[in-house]
């Protein structure tokens, strides 16, 4: 069954390249275009599509309002935001993520159109994939049919009670974690809006986090959780003293890694080391330099997000005793991270996204 799709944005470009790119891919129906968000209303109405390319900034009714009708209304439609990579895109940008839009693509500002097409392609088609994943395990937890040959596993759809069992390293593991590191990409802010703020000062240890997202875009999502949260949560910043009880978000479009200083400090490394995993920052290169100074004393938690971006990194932490905690099928919007880290048997617990805060507050 073909994903049915609205296109809208305010301007005719836009419309017009996502419209023939979405035309072009396997699965997929557009069923028509909108200019602002009133219009747009009304087409989820009459066409009721599976999925809308959601513009950010428009005229008449912006995008976080358009969320906000389908939250009012009851629709049943997921939101891909296009967004402009300026500081006020990246801010509503995380107001829309933290309002249910399943995940975000950047417009490209290359030199020519052919440029910034064939990154749009580049940007929609793992989207999409990650879409149709979402709504297949969706179907299958609700009990509904699949058309095809499904791509989830019985495994995925344990139910909640039997995957809070912890595996026996956890349970015997009787030393404290003195650091957090969370890994997370499609559907994070959402999850750490929900993680972080149940974080309470009595964590009394650092927590470090990437966050697959561009540049401007991290600054918006460390304001955002700073306002919710009681502890302070930044963007790292080269240099800097680590100190327990701050949430350190590793910058969009840099690494971000931990480091021996002087007088037996730590301090945030911010570098332009290259990409691993195609993503910068990168969950690995973080992970990598935690085992280095933590050793077996910190804990490792992976979240939604597509690809597998940590697993390595998750490996290095498990061979110097670390104890990790993965997010499960049920409850990720995208069940890729994760699920490399389960599949791998390097996850001590799984847990719903409600209950992440407390097993993370277990280790410490």
């Amino acid at each position: 069954m073909a994903t049915k799709v609205l296109v809208v944005d305010d301007t005719i470009f836009y419309r017009k390249v996502l419209k023939d790119l979405l035309e072009s891919m396997p699965d997929i129906e557009v069923v028509g275009t909108a200019n602002n968000g009133k219009v747009a209303m009304s087409r989820i109405k009459a066409f009721k599509p599976d999925l809308l390319t959601l513009d950010v900034e428009m005229p008449e009714m912006n995008g976080l309002e358009v969320l906000q009708e389908i939250q009012k209304q009851g629709y049943d439609v997921e939101c891909l935001m296009v967004s402009s990579l300026t500081p006020k895109g990246g801010e509503i940008t995380i107001q829309a993520l933290s309002l249910g839009a399943l995940d975000f693509i950047a417009k490209p500002d290359a030199a020519t159109a052919e440029e910034n097409t064939a990154l749009l392609k580049k940007a929609l088609e793992p989207k999409l994939r990650a879409f149709h994943r979402r709504r297949e395990l969706k179907n299958l937890l609700k009990g509904r049919p699949v058309s095809g040959k499904s791509t989830v596993s019985k495994q995925d759809l344990t139910d909640v009670d039997s995957v809070l069992a912890k595996t026996k390293a956890a349970t015997v593991r009787t030393e404290k974690s003195k650091a957090i590191a969370i890994g997370v990409s499609t559907g994070g802010p959402n999850a750490l809006n929900k993680v972080i703020p149940l974080l309470q000062p009595t964590l009394h240890v650092p927590v470090f986090v990437v966050q697959h997202m561009p540049k401007t875009f991290t600054a918006s999502l460390a304001q955002v959780l700073d306002k919710n949260s009681p502890l302070e949560v930044k963007e790292g910043q080269n240099g800097e003293i680590v100190r327990p009880n701050v949430v350190y978000i590793a910058p969009g479009g840099q690494q971000m890694k931990v480091a021996s200083a002087a007088q037996g400090k730590l301090i945030v490394r911010v570098t332009d080391d290259p990409p691993e995993n195609n993503c910068k920052p990168s969950v690995d290169y973080l992970f990598r330099s935690i085992a280095r100074e933590y050793g077996s004393k910190a804990t490792a938690v992976i979240m939604t997000g597509m690809g597998s971006d940590g697993k390595l990194g998750v490996k290095v932490m498990k061979s110097a005793g670390a104890v990790t905690i993965a997010q499960n099928a049920a409850t990720c919007v995208v069940y890729g991270m994760p699920k490399a880290i389960i599949d791998a048997g390097m996850a001590d617990v799984i847990a719903p996204l409600d209950r992440i805060a407390g097993e993370i507050l277990k280790t410490v």
